[in-house]
């Protein structure tokens, strides 16, 4: 109304008392008619102006909480990942624990490797989303070799059938399945044979597929270990449903197949 008295008033009294010229009638100042044409053509005027301001009210809503979405994310991986490193660290220090209780010259070995297994995961991956395979197949090897200080029977190969110098993964993502594999292979049995196959198909997947001798115990069901879960939570964070993870007995053998995409960072 303010609107309309303001445009009509000064219209009447300052140019001409024709207020609407380009109208196909006549209309009288301040007269119903006149006044509801006026509303209904300041009414598009307000719909359109109000409709852009929503918009760009709503786009940086949307914005905003896909940043708070984002960022939890971030923080929920980084809280998994830490996670999972003490839980690594504590197995192989009870593994050290043990040899030391036996006097075991294999000791210092033991602290060498583990050493390079620290200096791997607070200073190679720090900050960092995904790192070349091949690094972790390395990272997974000096574990194998801490390992095999602790069971004298193990034979592990690894059969790398692409070639995998430019891929990446997220770090310490297979080494719960190798770490898996040592605990529940080594219930009863000192022989550990682990087999890790790794393959590129169709340019744009990665398959790790791990196989090891498996004992069923008792209590095998039972038994939740952390690395194992945080490891599927991670792998749901990260890659939503682009993943595949296959998990079976067959044999006397555990079977754990993973088909990631590869990591398109750079």
């Amino acid at each position: 109304m303010i609107i309309y008295l303001l445009k009509t008033g000064l219209t009447y009294y300052i140019i001409s008392e024709d207020i609407w010229p380009e109208a196909n009638r006549d209309y009288k100042p301040f007269d119903i008619n006149h006044i509801v044409a006026v509303c209904i053509g300041e009414l598009y005027v307000v719909a359109i102006t109000s409709s852009i301001y929503l918009t760009q009210i709503w786009l940086k809503e949307r914005e905003r909480n896909r940043a708070i979405i984002e960022n939890q994310s971030k923080m929920k991986l980084k809280y998994l990942k830490n996670q999972i490193q003490p839980h690594f660290f504590f197995n192989t220090l009870n593994n050290l624990y043990a040899l030391s209780l036996e006097s075991s010259n294999k000791v210092p070995d033991v602290i060498i490797k583990l050493s390079k297994l620290m200096e791997y995961v607070l200073y190679d991956i720090e900050d960092t989303k995904f790192v070349p395979l091949i690094n972790e197949i390395d990272y997974i090897q000096n574990y194998i070799e801490i390992e095999k200080l602790r069971f004298e029977n193990v034979e592990v190969s690894i059969n790398l059938k692409s070639n995998i110098d430019e891929v990446k993964v997220p770090p310490l993502l297979l080494i719960s399945f190798v770490e898996n594999a040592f605990k529940h292979g080594g219930v009863n049995n000192n022989n550990i044979k682990i087999k890790i196959n790794c393959k590129i198909i169709d340019g744009y997947i990665l398959d790790f597929e791990m196989l090891n001798n498996f004992v069923l115990s008792p209590d095998f069901k039972e038994k939740k270990g952390i690395g194992l879960t945080n490891t599927k939570k991670r792998l749901k964070l990260i890659f939503k449903k682009e993943y595949k993870l296959e998990q079976q007995v067959k044999f006397n053998f555990y079977i754990i197949r993973l088909q990631i995409p590869l990591s398109n960072e750079d």
